[in-house]
C-alpha cells in the first residue's frame, strides 16, 4: 500500500502541472529549462542522500541514447508548456494522453511486440475519441484552441518517443536515468534559450518565482522521486493503472478551480479516450495486487 500512495502522490503532483505552468510569464523553453535544471539539482541531492553511485560505464556505453532520450524530454515539456498556454487544461491533457497510444502502435515494429486484438480496438476507440476532442474544437472553439491541442498532440509524439527510447536503454536505475535525462534537457535548453534571449532571460517577475520553485521542487523533482519510489515495487499494469490519476487531476483542476468548460462531444470523446487507453494498458486481476 505505502508504494501505491507514493506513487498516487506522484500523479496527483504531475498532474497539478497546467495550473502551475499558468503563473509563470515565460516562454515553453524557459520553463523546461528551469524544471529540468531545479529537478536536476534535487533529484542529486535525493540520490547522493541515498549513498548511490552513478555508473560511469553504463553511461559511457548509453550515451547516444540517452542524449535522444533528453531530447525527447524537453521537446515534450517544451510543447506541453506551449499546449497550456494556448487552450485550456483539459485541452491540453486529453491530447498529451494519446502517447500511450502512441507507443502501443509503434510496439509492433519497434520492439516486436504483438498488437492484440483488444489493444487494436483500443486504438481504433482512442482515434475516434481523439477526433471527437480536436473536431469538436475545429467547429466550436477559438483558432488558438486548436492550435494548443496541436502542440498537445506533438508533446504526446515526443514522450512516446521517449518511453520508447527508454525501452532500449538497460541495467541503469531509474532514478540515475531521470536525473541524466533531466541534465542533457537542462544544458541544451540553456545554450538555446541563452542566445535566442540573451540576459534578458534572467528578468524574472517576482509574482513568478514561487511558482517557478514550485514547478522545479516539488512538480519535478519530488514527484519524480515519489513516482520512482512507488514504482519500485509495483507491477507495470499496475502503475499503468494509477497514472490515470494524473489526467482525472488535470481535468478535474480544469474545470472546478481554472472555471474551463468542455462540450458534451468533447466530454464523451475525452472518456473514449483516456477509458479505452485505461483498458488497454491493466487486466482485472491487477485490482488485487
Amino acid at each position: 500500500m505505502k508504494y501505491k500512495i507514493q506513487l498516487i502522490l506522484s500523479m496527483i503532483i504531475f498532474g497539478t502541472i497546467g495550473l502551475v505552468v499558468r503563473h509563470i510569464e515565460l516562454s515553453s523553453s524557459e520553463l523546461a529549462l528551469l524544471s529540468s535544471a531545479i529537478g536536476c539539482l534535487f533529484l542529486i541531492c535525493v540520490f547522493l542522500s541515498a549513498k548511490k553511485r552513478f555508473h560511469w560505464d553504463m553511461l559511457k556505453n548509453n550515451f547516444i541514447l540517452l542524449f535522444f532520450s533528453g531530447v525527447a524530454l524537453g521537446g515534450n515539456w517544451i510543447f506541453l508548456y506551449a499546449s497550456y498556454q494556448y487552450t485550456t487544461v483539459t485541452n491540453s491533457t486529453l491530447a498529451y494522453y494519446f502517447a500511450p497510444v502512441i507507443v502501443i502502435f509503434c510496439s509492433p515494429i519497434l520492439l516486436h511486440e504483438k498488437l492484440s486484438i483488444k489493444k487494436g480496438i483500443c486504438i481504433f476507440i482512442s482515434l475516434l475519441g481523439l477526433v471527437m476532442v480536436v473536431g469538436n474544437g475545429m467547429s466550436n472553439m477559438a483558432y488558438s484552441d486548436f492550435i494548443g491541442i496541436v502542440l498537445g498532440l506533438i508533446a504526446a509524439i515526443f514522450y512516446a518517443s521517449l518511453m520508447l527510447i527508454n525501452k532500449f536503454i538497460h541495467n541503469m536505475d531509474k532514478l540515475e536515468l531521470t536525473i541524466i535525462q533531466l541534465a542533457i534537457v537542462a544544458i541544451l535548453l540553456f545554450f538555446y534559450v541563452f542566445f535566442k534571449n540573451g540576459l534578458s532571460f534572467f528578468s524574472i517577475s517576482a509574482s513568478s518565482i514561487p511558482f517557478i520553485a514550485i514547478l522545479g521542487i516539488v512538480n519535478t523533482g519530488i514527484g519524480f522521486w515519489l513516482f520512482f519510489s512507488g514504482m519500485e515495487k509495483l507491477s507495470g499494469q499496475s502503475i499503468a493503472m494509477l497514472s490515470y490519476v494524473d489526467p482525472l487531476v488535470a481535468v478535474a483542476i480544469s474545470g472546478i478551480v481554472l472555471c474551463e468548460q468542455m462540450t458534451t462531444i468533447q466530454v464523451i470523446g475525452g472518456i473514449l479516450l483516456l477509458g479505452s487507453t485505461f483498458i488497454s494498458e491493466v487486466r482485472l486481476d491487477e485490482f488485487h495486487s
